[in-house]
């Protein structure tokens, strides 16, 4: 039972947070509801390794919020990104909106993005064109140069209210063809990419030397038929990938040697496996090159063109987007649905739901991440793996800032390299507070470990358990996700470090979804304590190093 509460206001990077700091005691009668949780077991000195900080990263995010989580890593991407010309600072929507071209305000251009995250600390990630067009000087105001104009397509199935002579480029539901890439775009080549970088370098340095420290190679690129299909109407295959990706690798690395590459970014299953030629399965133009799937062979053609060129690597991460195909419900199947599909990240026994699984094209179990790194480790030894864009969606109900938290303590124990949420959150929405548990706890900077140490629950769908050590101070941190509706009491067990002594706790629950709780201190006696979990929270237990 809460006795007495109090809120503290804290300035934490710029922005006010509350942390609601409560002491509790223990009540019989609510001991007594608590239902019995499954076991937790931690092994400080099991499965350690490092957690990349920049798993916590986002496509963008207010101000604020970024400087008070100390957001690791942004990202310069999306459809725009693939015709955006740094000339002209101007870009193509596609059919994102009525593929227009559109020059960028002066805070959104690549140099204000990169300089803003500069200034934050932040480690960005800037997009570069493959595709083989950008867009072309175009007026700042309507009427917009577009890629299906009515004086050219009069009929089609809709048109921008505020533009009416831009077209979506459908007629009856169908795909027109027959546009011409010059009314947008100009052709430019993979030295379009080299000057791009060498103009980066001459704003803002070389990556070791502050400037841009990450590369991309465009923006899921079997999806260029279908979102830019005016300038590529044509299904990308393994070649045109394959070959427009080592050479703008090859021109980016020559303007800054000490950048790092990413790619290919596939927009979901079916490109993960399978060029735009072969469909959603490996077909003709898989078994034309070795059979491998797309991800394996665009792997191996990148190692075998760095093994070509003096044993140079042109691949630092490989990247693939992830959209589980849950939908945006919020209804209790949905949001029970939402917490079953992180397992899709790392268990080898999770059968997909969705249209990717037996109802549709019957991919075996994804463990996605572990199937990312066993392609590395087969294909190209060495690279890193990245998700440069996820979502679970949600992410203003507490269900989606539940999903958040166990898939951030899945892609640290798991060892991800680096992932940005697309869609971020807003700061007082609760899937931000799923980021905060994370970087920002106690209102003062409080971070979870950044060494992973081994955390297992008796049922990891009800009581996830995530744990990690702070270089920093030695503390240990624990992250418990309850996806139930129920208050859980568990058992903790704990080896492998100091095994007595209190543990500091933090909890974000329906409770308060405005605030973080400071509850009650929990007593670890020889390695052994018991703590209930309130319904559908995230709480984080640090013990401090003896």
């Amino acid at each position: 039972m809460r006795t007495r509460r109090r809120k503290l206001r804290i300035t934490a990077g710029g922005s006010a947070l509350t942390l609601v700091a409560a002491v509790l005691t223990a009540h019989p009668a609510a001991a007594l509801a608590a239902a019995a949780g499954p076991a937790l077991s931690v092994d400080v000195s099991a499965a350690r390794h490092a957690i990349s900080p920049d798993i916590y990263g986002l496509n963008g995010a207010d101000p604020a919020f970024a400087a008070e989580i100390g957001m690791p890593v942004a990202r310069w991407g999306g459809n725009a990104s693939s015709r955006y010309n740094f000339r002209n600072h101007t870009y193509n929507t596609g059919s994102d909106w009525y593929f227009e071209n559109i020059v960028a305000s002066p805070d959104k251009t690549v140099e204000a993005f990169v300089q803003t995250n500069r200034d934050h600390g932040t480690k960005q990630i800037v997009t570069v064109p493959l595709i083989g067009w950008v867009a072309k000087d175009s007026p700042q105001e309507h009427p917009f140069a577009c890629g299906f104009p009515a004086t050219r397509f009069p009929a089609q199935d809709s048109f921008d209210q505020w533009d009416p002579n831009c077209g979506n480029g459908k007629l009856d539901g169908a795909n027109l063809t027959g546009a011409d890439p010059a009314d947008t775009s100009i052709p430019v080549g993979p030295s379009f990419g080299g000057e791009m970088v060498s103009h980066l370098v001459k704003n803002f340095g070389t990556a070791a030397r502050g400037g841009v420290r990450i590369y991309e190679l465009d923006n899921e690129p079997v999806l260029w038929s279908s979102t830019h299909r005016d300038v590529h109407p044509d299904a990308v295959t393994y070649d045109e990938l394959g070959g427009k990706g080592t050479a703008t690798a090859a021109a980016i690395k020559a303007a800054d040697r000490s950048a790092a590459v990413l790619g290919p970014s596939g927009w979901g299953y079916c490109e993960w496996v399978a060029s735009g030629a072969d469909g959603c399965a490996p077909g003709a133009d898989a078994a034309a090159h070795g059979g491998l799937n797309l991800s394996q062979w665009y792997l191996k053609n990148m190692r075998d063109y760095g093994a070509a060129h003096g044993g140079k690597r042109f691949l630092d991460y490989f990247d693939q987007h992830y959209y589980p195909q849950i939908g945006g419900g919020t209804d209790p199947d949905a949001n029970a649905l939402r917490l079953r599909s992180t397992r899709s990240l790392w268990d080898p026994a999770y059968v997909e739901e969705s249209w990717i699984g037996p109802s549709g094209v019957n991919a075996p179990p994804l463990q996605f991440i572990r199937t990312m790194k066993a392609w590395v480790a087969q294909y190209y030894p060495g690279t890193k793996v990245a998700i440069t864009e996820y979502n679970w969606g949600a992410l203003d109900t507490v269900n989606g800032a539940l999903a958040e938290a166990d898939v951030l303590g899945i892609f640290g124990r798991e060892g991800l390299d680096l992932a940005t949420m697309w869609g971020e959150p807003q700061p007082t929405q609760p899937g931000a507070y799923a980021f905060r548990m994370y970087r920002n706890y106690d209102g003062a900077g409080g971070r979870f470990g950044d060494v992973s140490v081994s955390a297992t629950s008796g049922d990891q769908g009800q009581l996830a358990v995530y744990a990690a050590q702070r270089s920093s101070d030695k503390a240990l941190t624990l992250m418990v996700v309850n996806k139930t509706g129920d208050d859980l009491t568990s058992s903790l067990s704990i080896a492998g470090c100091r095994t007595t002594g209190t543990a500091k706790r933090y909890t974000y629950s329906p409770a308060d979804l405005s605030s973080i709780v400071r509850g009650d201190d929990l007593t670890v006696n020889r390695g052994s304590a018991v703590a209930t979990y309130p319904a559908n929270s995230i709480t984080m237990l640090v013990l401090p190093k003896a």
